[in-house]
């Protein structure tokens, strides 16, 4: 996603550019994610990262109107909103708290009455009496990932890009403090500038120049219900829980959080447990057909933010990884902040808090 992202933004400011998958393009951690774009602050806010959050959020729109004008691809992006449900009072008390950080940033909220999350969500009802409180964010956003991915890929393709998949870099060529290019494949490819995208796989690079990162995969695993129409007009949050309602009637749910290295592969008991949990918030859902399972690796970081910047000691390498849940919302506002950068252009958010090498 960011790889693409970026690659798209250096297009169409007229650079030439070319993208490495060790895979088939777009089929990482991005792909297997939920695509849910919460809200973000609309006031002014000095923290870099929820600046990084709010440029993303203004630019889902405008992308995805560009991206359909651009391929045909209609990549999913409605404003739904999002319902947050708390079950125990711990739940209740941190969305409650979460009141003040909404009304700060000026993001629109409503706690709901148990009446009026039965009437905004119906199939929610059996579950509306045993809850401590809900709210209501109208400014959620989904996108559908693949479709995205799928319509970044075409939009690159037909701006110029070189997209090549299934060739790993095998090791960056570098003298002195520039890097001249990479080998792949046995070949040797020329580059005057390398951004290494590679999320929970950008530590490889990291460790090939001797440098440290707080990079780290983990490991995410979800469920797709399919079912005759949506069950659902709102993302439902419970926690690092949800259900992503698609207007085909597919409904995701996810998700958990595991740290068990580069394994990719679902297991039986994180998929009970999201289902469980699925089934128990949407009653309805246990009529609804288990049509797939997967597990992807999202880039973790020490310190919950990505590396952004120049790499230190390089002249013309930079790096764009390590955004762990959020690849998909920062990834607009990622490429845009990284082109500038790229190209020699004061980006608009201070990037120091994201500089790579940091303690």
């Amino acid at each position: 996603m960011i790889g693409l992202s970026l690659a798209w933004e250096l297009v169409r400011r007229g650079a030439k550019v070319t993208v490495m998958d060790s895979g088939a393009i777009g089929r990482g951690a991005s792909w297997a994610g939920a695509g849910i774009l919460p809200p973000a602050a609309k006031s002014v806010t000095n923290d870099a990262y929820e600046q990084l959050r709010s440029l993303g959020h203004q630019l889902h729109p405008n992308w995805s109107k560009r991206l359909l004008a651009d391929t045909g691809i209609d990549n999913g992006f409605r404003r739904c909103g999002g319902i947050y449900l708390a079950r125990t009072a711990a739940e209740f008390a941190t969305l409650k708290g979460n009141e003040y950080w909404w009304q700060e940033h000026s993001i629109d909220f409503e706690a709901l009455s148990t009446n009026g999350l039965v009437r905004r969500e119906p199939e929610l009802a059996p579950i509306a009496e045993t809850l401590k409180g809900s709210w209501f964010l109208p400014d959620e956003c989904q996108v559908r990932n693949p479709r995205h991915l799928q319509a970044l890929a075409k939009a690159c393709l037909q701006s110029g890009v070189k997209l090549i998949e299934n060739q790993r870099v095998e090791r960056l060529l570098v003298e002195h403090t520039v890097v001249t290019g990479l080998e792949s494949a046995g070949q040797i490819m020329e580059a005057s500038q390398v951004c290494i995208c590679s999320g929970a796989w950008a530590r490889e690079s990291f460790q090939q120049l001797g440098l440290q990162t707080g990079i780290m995969p983990v490991r995410g695993q979800m469920v797709l219900y399919q079912g005759s129409q949506p069950p659902l007009s709102s993302v439902v949050n419970e926690g690092h829980r949800y259900l992503v309602p698609r207007e085909d009637g597919y409904v995701l749910a996810g998700s958990v959080e595991e740290e068990v290295g580069y394994n990719c592969e679902t297991t039986d008991a994180a998929i009970t447990q999201i289902s469980n949990w699925a089934e128990n918030t949407l009653p309805l859902l246990s009529k609804f057909q288990i049509v797939r399972t997967w597990a992807g690796l999202r880039p973790g970081s020490f310190d919950a933010l990505p590396y952004l910047g120049q790499m230190p000691g390089y002249e013309n390498l930079f790096v764009a990884a390590g955004h762990f849940r959020s690849g998909l919302h920062l990834a607009c506002a990622t490429a845009v902040v990284m082109a500038d950068a790229m190209l020699g252009k004061l980006p608009p958010i201070d990037l120091s808090p994201f500089r790579p090498g940091r303690g």
